[in-house]
């Protein structure tokens, strides 16, 4: 395994230490949000007026109305508190989550056999989950799917590649899967494909420790700063040392939300993207425009939001995903962030009484089919996800 200077090896075991919903990251779900969602998607259609929170967006090429404030609205379903407790004081690293059983759940196999390019000429579209930091796994991953060639170099001709976020922090070399990706997207360029990636809550974390260290923010549960957070969640010294001008500069410019084929591809499994703009562009707009003005309250606020994460399990997973395609488009949300190993309810002990952990075999389908899960558990003994959509379940 690739190591960073002067780091000792990373043990992995299976662990839910890492995988807590923190108190900034908890919304309660009200009485309302609870009832069972209908089957379908909504019909798309067009608009007349400027779209409010929960509209569709609007077809390619139409002109788009200045983005107007959302009115209120309450919070969409999911991303609930568990019982009554209220959090006290700021942590990040809640620990009495409890484990998800679910019956109506699937876990896809992948394949590695390539499938037949799609009509108009694009390659084939690919999506990887959460890597944080472990290179090795990641090069071995690429591999399998014939996406690099033995020396780590573009193998996939016109292939589409999407990254869904996380990059750094818990694994023994975040930096050098950033500097991976960034040359694997000019590679691709060269090539006629392309190797894109989106913003993960870690790459707002690191930004955030790198550009505002120990400055306070307002958390909502108390004082917080970044560079505390970003220890607790798995940030390696390592890569702070390493981070450079280039990789701040790529991370904050990172789309948040795309669309491809019919998938939604986003980073948390968290409706709260809502909250930033009705159409996709509005809310890549406004993220980038956070990042840009440097504030860090906003940014931490931004941070608090994109951590959250169980919006789509449940009784009313469905529902919060539907809200999610009828406003951005798409058939199906895939999402890394929540660790499938944790939503199959196979998750070990802090002990290792459990320490073999659960097999992974691909990503995890659910809410009605609706939500496609991409982060394997690479950091608790899992597996690191590299699959070609669409899935055929």
């Amino acid at each position: 395994m690739t190591q960073g200077a002067g780091q000792e090896p990373v043990v992995r075991t299976a662990t839910l230490r890492d995988f807590r919903v923190p108190p900034y990251a908890q919304t309660p779900v009200p009485p309302q949000a609870q009832v069972a969602p209908p089957s379908t998607v909504p019909p798309r259609a067009p608009e007349a007026h400027p779209p409010p929170p929960g509209a569709l967006a609007p077809p390619p090429g139409a002109s788009v109305p200045p983005h107007a404030p959302a009115p209120h609205r309450p919070p969409p379903p999911g991303n609930a508190v568990v019982g009554d407790e209220q959090p006290e004081g700021y942590t990040p690293t809640e620990r009495d989550l409890p484990v998800i059983r679910r019956g109506d759940t699937v876990q896809v196999q992948t394949v590695s056999e390539p499938r037949p390019v799609p009509a108009d000429g694009r390659g084939p579209l690919f999506v990887v989950g959460d890597v944080h930091g472990y290179l090795d796994e990641l090069l071995a991953a690429l591999g399998e799917q014939g996406l690099i060639d033995a020396d780590g170099n573009w193998a996939a001709g016109n292939a589409r590649l999407w990254f869904l976020g996380d990059f750094t922090d818990r694994g023994p070399d975040g930096i050098g899967v950033i500097d991976l990706v960034m040359r694997l997207s000019a590679e691709a360029a060269a090539a006629g494909g392309y190797c894109k990636a989106l913003m993960g809550n870690h790459e707002l974390l690191l930004i955030g420790a790198k550009r505002f260290a120990d400055t306070p923010v307002n958390s909502g549960a108390g004082t917080a700063t970044f560079q505390a957070a970003w220890l607790l969640n798995g940030g390696q010294k390592n890569d702070m040392e390493r981070l450079q001008d280039v990789h701040l500069q790529w991370m904050s410019r990172l789309d948040a939300v795309v669309e491809e084929d019919g998938h939604l591809l986003m980073h948390s499994d968290t409706t709260a993207y809502l909250d930033y703009g009705s159409t996709i562009d509005d809310v890549n707009d406004t993220i980038t425009a956070i990042l840009t003005r440097n504030d860090a309250d906003e940014c931490w606020d931004l941070f608090r939001k994109l951590t959250k994460r169980f919006a789509f399990r449940d009784e009313g997973g469905s529902q919060a995903v539907r809200e999610l395609l009828t406003t951005y488009g798409g058939q199906r949300v895939v999402h890394g962030h929540s660790p499938i190993p944790y939503l199959l309810g196979e998750v070990g002990t802090e002990e290792g009484e459990d320490s073999s952990g659960p097999v992974i075999n691909g990503p995890h389908v659910y809410a009605d089919g609706l939500a496609i899960a991409m982060d394997g558990g690479v950091t608790m003994a899992g597996k690191l996800l590299v699959v070609q959509l669409p899935l055929h379940d």
